[in-house]
């Protein structure tokens, strides 16, 4: 296996301002997700390719030991702009280059608490028979149980299955993804949209490594746990 390995991190965040140069830790947001991702390329080798359109970004990531040859155009810099988009521009760079790689690895800067070896176990399941391998989690909400849809008179009913599981522990196990790891197929990624990908296989992670930080609670929730980690070392 020979990944790219992108790091996609845009300037304009806006649910928590200027997140992926936040300090978290003492440590920029960006910070835990370019170890991750420069130990999993001494791993499994390949390019780590950090994908931006803001100056201060890429001065923090070269201040973390990363190269920054590759600025994200203008107009992929948007809220609206999604990440196959954005891998699209990162591989076409990376093609124009000849530099190989037989897999593209997500690493989205917003899942501080994944590991390597969350990495290293979602590419582990990748072949290139398959779209997608992707983390997830166990998802705290189940269609199942405890969540409804109206139907055309207004009246709740259950949004799968026929509503009488009477305990939690009895229903169908429901994953969702969690943000944190995408290995995908190159071939696939040029097809079509992930929404679209069928051939998907699932890494499970623990809820306790899948936070995704989205809001301000998100990010105290990871300040309490992140110094929780730290209290553990000492």
């Amino acid at each position: 296996m020979k990944p790219l390995i992108i790091i996609p991190a845009r300037g304009g965040s806006k649910g928590i301002p200027r997140k992926n140069v936040k300090l978290l830790g003492g440590r920029p947001l960006i910070g835990y997700t370019i170890a991750v991702a420069e130990a999993v390329s001494a791993q499994l080798g390949g390019a780590v390719v950090l994908s931006t359109d803001d100056d201060e970004i890429a001065t923090v990531a070269r201040s973390l030991g990363l190269t920054v040859d590759y600025m994200r155009p203008a107009h992929l810099g948007g809220d609206h702009v999604g990440s196959r988009e954005v891998m699209l521009d990162v591989m076409a760079w990376a093609d124009a280059r000849g530099m190989a790689y037989d897999c593209v690895i997500l690493l989205q800067p917003t899942s501080p608490l994944r590991t390597e070896a969350d990495v290293l176990g979602t590419a582990a399941l990748y072949t290139p028979e398959i779209d997608m391998a992707v983390s997830v989690c166990e998802s705290a909400a189940n269609p199942y149980y405890t969540l409804f849809e109206t139907d055309a008179e207004g009246y709740l009913h259950i949004s799968k299955g026929d509503g009488l599981f009477k305990r939690r522990q009895d229903v169908p196990k429901v994953l969702e993804y969690n943000g944190a790891v995408y290995v995908i197929n190159p071939a696939s990624l040029r097809r079509m949209e992930l929404g679209e990908f069928t051939r998907r296989v699932p890494y499970e992670m623990p809820r306790s490594r899948s936070l995704d930080l989205d809001t301000p609670d998100d990010w105290l929730l990871a300040e309490m746990i992140v110094a929780r980690m730290k209290e553990s070392e000492l």
